[in-house]
């Protein structure tokens, strides 16, 4: 994150009463600043947050950081603190970033719930134009994006955007994405599961949205 842009917001570009000026990120919602410099910057901003089952996510963080360090360790020996007892290690960050209630329970205390819109990553592979029918009437726009827009990669086993006007070829992921995961044990993946199940239930509580991850 650039402090002087949160803090200052001398970086962010000018924005017509017609206009929407949007910023995306992966840390702003784990970040324990964040909040309170973006309150600063503006207090009337919308927040997007695209969220998935955590035990998919710290699979997929962990198999984006093996494709980039192939000697990392195992992900059991990761997820666990004291391998005997099963006791999860929090301080990893593929892990503790799943923790949503905790993050939430953070910018809850600068922004209202009503600025929040919370997008299912799940859904998003599975109905690309519904998500993103909430996102546009989240922020005020006609729905211009619609299901005539995608069309599913059997390779990739994500959404694709069609083919733009003048184009030669849809809009895809990049290649990080839909690359296979390594085998986990399935003993891991059920405590990995226990683990979140309490703050999935608080975040489900806390947004009003039930995510279906139990």
């Amino acid at each position: 994150m650039q402090e002087d842009r949160i803090e200052a917001g001398n970086l962010m570009p000018r924005t017509l009463e017609s206009q929407i000026t949007m910023e995306k990120t992966p840390s702003y919602f784990v970040t324990k600043e964040a909040p309170r410099r973006l309150f600063a910057l503006s207090r009337h901003t919308k927040l997007i947050v695209v969220v998935r089952d955590p035990v998919t996510r710290a699979v997929s963080d962990y198999t984006q950081t093996l494709s980039k360090q192939p000697g990392l360790p195992s992900f059991q020996s990761l997820t666990f603190r004291n391998s005997t007892t099963g006791l999860i290690d929090t301080s990893w960050s593929a892990v503790r970033i799943g923790i949503y209630a905790k993050h939430l329970e953070n910018w809850l205390r600068y922004f209202p719930l009503s600025k929040f819109l919370f997008v299912s990553g799940e859904r998003l592979v599975t109905d690309p134009a519904g998500e993103m029918g909430r996102v546009q009437d989240f922020l005020g726009l006609k729905r211009v994006v619609t299901d005539k827009h995608f069309y599913f990669n059997q390779t990739k086993g994500f959404p694709c955007l069609k083919k733009p006007e003048g184009s030669t070829r849809p809009r895809c992921l990049g290649k990080s994405k839909g690359r296979p995961h390594p085998q986990i044990s399935p003993e891991v993946l059920l405590r990995l599961r226990e683990f979140y199940r309490p703050f999935n239930m608080k975040f489900y509580q806390m947004t009003g949205h039930d995510f279906g991850w139990d």
